[in-house]
């Protein structure tokens, strides 16, 4: 692959205002975690780094918030408009990075595109209101950016959560400093690019490449950052809080969950196996709203877990560049060799039965890359690890229920609560379902799919904050009120 690393170091300084001095000279290696290659390399950024690109935010800010709404969401449109018609360029180094099928990667980018797009739109209709007070006089009530937001993305969908988190940003009138992941930076510097040569003005959008343990938490603890929004793990969300409340900044936090499935006795089986395919081994299931746990009601246990069984060995594993590959490679060694120390503890402790699956593929043409065999595990007791703890990866671990009073309690036996469904042809299960599973979203006969127009986030240590949809737009910007007394 053509390799980018002079243009990088332009964007950050054309995007930041970096100067070509400042920026530190270690590198981070990008590489492809189907074949070990390297894809290309971005700087390690430093702390001065990050207090440069805030400065840049900040210079900018007074001109980005005197634009008007609409100026702004045209802005958004015309990248969207670019970005589809690079969206075969930006798959293929989505895929180069990340590790997912081109077809994912695809996906992925128009979604990208779809979320500004909606952002755009509803940039008409955000107006003020005036409160009538009688005698009293009139209010005017305004909403206005909240000022420069440091905002953090993972590696698992880097695209469509940059769009979650810049569009509603920018739309409110907020300058922004991100920070990439380290494994997969480069399709958002590129869509960063697309953004600027639409129209955003310089150091509206600040990059800064480099390791969370330096990048992130400079960014975290910096003075003039007002609000922080972050996607990654429940750790490092507990770190980011504990950071951040202690100079009040505002916060969005979206930290995965331990989503559970519901299959009912009177589902559409055939239906609802695709739901548990596509939702456990999409992205290899590194997704925050993955399936990770199922729970089939026993009196059709036998014959859905023959047919789930059937689909996952016809699932075509490989580099996500390659023609009809239906997963690819897990995105790091440290998450698999995870995956492979839990599974691997289910199976000599007799904790579960491997139905197929389990253990890594390391025969040739796989051995040079980060696969993991698709994986699912019958009879699994609540206690397991599978069970209990948020499994980033190709295993799907499964326990059969009686009732659905049981499906909702086992449901409910986590500490997170970010997205569920249930599977059924009953509105009245569908109904209690949704009033009673701990979860942000409850889908019905569907699993993972996330709209912009639908508000997205979760309860307990799913994290706090919503994405999407006017929830979004709100949360990046607060209310001023002009009282008018007559």
């Amino acid at each position: 692959m053509e390799r980018y690393e002079d243009e990088w170091l332009n964007m950050l300084m054309r995007i930041g205002g970096t100067d070509v001095g400042s920026l530190d000279d270690s590198w981070i290696n990008v590489k492809n975690p189907a074949t070990g290659e390297q894809v290309d390399r971005v700087p390690a950024g430093s702390t001065d780094d990050v207090s440069r690109a805030v400065d840049a935010a900040g210079a900018a800010s007074a001109g980005w918030k005197k634009k008007t709404v609409r100026e702004r969401g045209i802005i958004l449109f015309h990248a969207a408009e670019k970005v589809r018609e690079q969206h075969k360029e930006l798959a293929r180094l989505l895929t180069l990075e990340q590790g997912k099928p081109l077809r994912e990667a695809i996906d992925e980018v128009r979604g990208y595109a779809n979320i500004l797009e909606f952002y755009a739109g509803i940039s008409a209709s955000q107006q003020g209101e005036m409160v009538r007070l009688g005698t009293s006089g009139d209010a005017l009530v305004v909403r206005e950016p909240l000022g420069i937001c440091g905002v953090i993305i993972p590696w698992n969908m880097p695209v469509l959560i940059m769009g979650w988190k810049v569009g509603p940003a920018l739309l409110a009138g907020n300058t922004m400093v991100l920070k990439p992941a380290s494994t997969t930076p480069l399709t958002n510097l590129r869509l960063a690019q697309i953004l600027e040569a639409s129209g955003l003005p310089p150091g509206v959008l600040n990059i800064v490449t480099g390791q969370g343990e330096i990048v992130g938490e400079a960014l975290v603890k910096h003075p003039g950052i007002q609000k922080i929004s972050f996607t990654g793990s429940c750790t490092t969300g507990l770190r980011i809080r504990e950071l951040a409340t202690s100079q009040l900044k505002e916060l969005t936090l979206e930290l995965g969950g331990s989503d559970p499935m519901i299959v009912m006795d009177d589902a559409d089986i055939d239906k609802a196996v695709d739901g548990a395919l596509r939702g456990r081994f999409y992205n290899a299931g590194q997704t925050c709203t993955a399936v990770k746990r199922l729970f089939v009601h026993d009196a059709i246990a036998d014959t859905f877990m023959q047919k789930l069984k059937q689909r996952i060995e016809g699932l075509k594993i490989g580099n996500g560049l390659e023609a009809g590959v239906d997963m690819g490679p897990l995105n790091s060694p440290v998450q698999r060799e995870r995956i492979v120390q839990i599974v691997d503890a289910t199976r000599d402790a007799d904790a579960g039965t491997i139905l197929t699956g389990g253990g890594v593929l390391n025969e040739t043409p796989y051995d040079r890359g980060l696969f993991y065999r698709p994986t699912l595990v019958a009879d699994v007791m609540p206690e397991n690890r599978l069970m209990s703890e948020e499994v980033f990866g190709p295993v799907l671990p499964v326990m059969t229920v009686p009732d659905l009073d049981t499906a909702i309690r086992e449901a409910n036996r986590t500490r997170y609560g970010l997205g569920a469904s249930v599977w059924t042809t009953n509105l009245h299960t569908a109904k209690r379902a949704f009033d009673e599973v701990h979860a942000g979203i409850v889908w019905v006969n569907r699993h993972l799919t996330v709209p912009p127009e639908v508000p997205f986030g979760g309860m307990n240590e799913s994290g706090i904050g919503r994405e999407n949809g006017l929830h979004a737009l709100d949360s990046y910007s607060r209310t001023k009120t002009l009282f008018l007394g007559w």
